[in-house]
């Protein structure tokens, strides 16, 4: 294994796939939506597709809303994680994002709180 891919980001998704604007998912990546999961209810993690200018990514979403986004590589990573965590993951571009977070997000922008 390499130094920095505990999670096997690199061998997931192939040495040879990194985008072009971006920089590639790291472990400190995949530990925070581990933390996020494990410190929230009901988490749900959605895969969003890698763009010209990003890495694949994921959001984890709580059952209040609250989310967060990073970088994971490769759907296969944060799969398993998901697995490993007994908690369900959904392809965004099938599922869409769950109401709860756009009701969170509004909240946020009502309260006038930080930008998402």
């Amino acid at each position: 294994m390499k130094w920095g891919d505990r999670f096997g980001i690199r061998r997931r998704r192939g040495a040879d796939r990194v985008t072009t604007l971006d920089r590639e998912a790291t472990d400190a990546d995949i530990e925070s939506l581990i933390a996020f999961a494990r410190s929230r209810t009901g988490v749900e993690f959605y895969v969003e597709p890698e763009t010209f200018a990003t890495d694949t990514t994921a959001m984890a979403i709580a059952a209040d809303g609250e989310w967060t986004r990073r970088r994971v590589g490769s759907p296969s990573v944060i799969q398993k994680v998901a697995r490993d965590l007994r908690l369900p993951v959904y392809d965004v571009q099938i599922t869409g994002y769950p109401q709860r977070m756009r009701d969170f997000n509004e909240r946020r922008r009502r309260q006038g709180g930080a930008s998402l």
